[in-house]
């Protein structure tokens, strides 16, 4: 396999009229590798929102962040630097573009995941880790009655 007859990119090629190897993409080819577009931020949150970015969340980001966001996720254990906790005040009183800025640049040790996760996706991220830092001051008695019973019964 290694010593088969094969073109190069800038190598001659008689076949072509042109005489080179490199061929022009037909009309209407995307690259595999295209950016996604920009999404733009959505204007109301919905359950199918959020559920969408704790799909999103748990497959890219609680391997380091953890599922409740606490910053332990499995990849911090084994050695990896911690991020912080995503209910820091500095982080809490991040702008929406700000996080999506972090998420698709990356940030300290942080990669980019802008070729991971879908720009609309980013979004959906965005809203459930702002539903993360809600929840941790949430008090049972600001829950409502069915949802106090079911955390009673779990108990």
């Amino acid at each position: 396999m290694d010593s088969q007859a094969k073109a190069k990119q800038w190598d001659e090629n008689a076949f072509f009229a042109n005489h080179s190897s490199m061929r022009e993409p037909v009309p209407g080819t995307v690259a595999r590798d295209a950016p996604d577009a920009p999404a733009p931020q959505p204007k109301v949150i919905t359950a199918a929102l959020l559920e969408r970015g704790r799909t999103e969340f748990n497959v890219f980001c609680s391997p380091c962040h953890g599922q409740s966001g606490d910053g332990r996720g499995m990849i911090v254990q084994r050695g990896f630097p911690a991020p912080p906790p995503l209910w820091l005040p500095r982080l809490e009183q991040a702008t929406a573009g700000y996080i999506y800025d972090v998420i698709t640049n990356g940030h300290g040790v942080m990669y980019s995941y802008a070729d991971r996760v879908k720009s609309a996706d980013r979004w959906a991220v965005i809203a459930y880790v702002r539903a993360l830092q809600q929840s941790q001051d949430a008090k049972p008695a600001d829950l409502p009655a069915e949802d106090r019973a079911l955390l009673e019964a779990a108990r």
